[in-house]
């Protein structure tokens, strides 16, 4: 078997993640303990890190250090992480499992999970604060503004508020669930793919064709997140399946149907790497990432 360099870059991202988040989650001696050992619970139980990835990606096309990418990288995982867990609470999703091991607040408790959720949302501004991250005080403030306005009620919580909404609705449209899933997954991924358009420096027009390229990856990538929720196994996908029908969720997928539905995360897929066209072969990852968003089976 051959190797396939996008799987050996996604590994390669989380061990090197993962060095850096390590230290900045050293479990102390007093009784917060518990709260840390939450957090490092959350960040080290595996995931793909697309996030990270992305960060790292899109930082190699300006020739950003790749020490400063990737502590943009731990930054967006530990966001990421956070809203798993508060997404797994019993007020949110109810979810037991997730990457197939018992999720936050069934390891430890319910109060445990939300402190150690708010914990990580706030060290992943520490980072970014920090001049270890940028030497530049003000593409240091571009990355804070642009990752709290990707994190907050104008992308991933407001989506999240949609998501709720959207259960048990009957009015939802394809355009609605576009932009529930838009704010809720997307805004998080646009963060990503520009992080390291911000660090270099870029000029607008790369920062939007990369804009527009997680756009067309995001939407695609929960098409097929929606599509394992109906096709995967809970051992395959390492969470619950069929929660989406059970709770009469608007979905693309119950909208358009399963066939449309993955022509649908095709085609995002496809224009998602139109608009790298004005890179070189540095962005080949980035390509081969968006074919594996439709792709993937967990």
């Amino acid at each position: 078997m051959g190797h396939d360099p996008l799987l050996e870059a996604l590994q390669a991202t989380s061990k090197a993640v993962e060095r850096v988040l390590d230290p900045l989650l050293a479990v102390p001696e007093g009784n917060e303990k518990r709260v840390v050992e939450a957090m490092r619970y959350s960040v080290f139980s595996g995931g793909k890190r697309l996030r990270p990835f992305l960060v790292l990606s899109s930082a190699e096309l300006f020739d950003v250090a790749r020490p400063r990418a990737l502590r943009v990288a731990a930054a967006i995982e530990c966001v990421h992480c956070y809203s798993l867990i508060h997404d797994d609470l019993p007020a949110m999703d109810d979810d037991d499992l997730r990457r197939g091991k018992p999720t936050v607040h069934k390891q430890f408790d319910e109060a445990t999970a939300i402190l150690a959720g708010d914990a990580l949302l706030t060290l992943a501004f520490e980072i970014l604060a920090d001049p270890e991250t940028h030497s530049d005080p003000k593409v240091r403030v571009e990355l804070i503004s642009a990752l709290a306005k990707a994190s907050g009620h104008q992308g991933m919580v407001g989506g999240q508020m949609l998501d709720i909404y959207a259960e048990n609705t009957s009015d939802w449209d394809e355009r609605s669930v576009c932009r529930l899933q838009q704010m809720k997954t997307g805004a998080l991924i646009s963060f990503a793919a520009e992080a390291g358009a911000i660090m270099g420096h870029a000029t607008e027009k790369a920062r939007h064709s990369l804009q527009a390229y997680a756009r067309g990856l995001g939407l695609a990538f929960q098409i097929a997140d929606d599509l394992l929720d109906v096709e995967g196994s809970e051992e395959a996908v390492g969470k619950a399946v069929g929660k989406d029908a059970d709770s009469g969720k608007a979905t693309l997928v119950s909208l358009m149907g399963v066939e449309r539905a993955r022509q649908q995360a095709e085609m995002l897929s496809d224009q998602a790497i139109e608009h790298l066209s004005g890179f070189d072969n540095k962005a080949s990852l980035l390509r081969a990432v968006a074919h594996f968003a439709v792709h993937r089976s967990s």
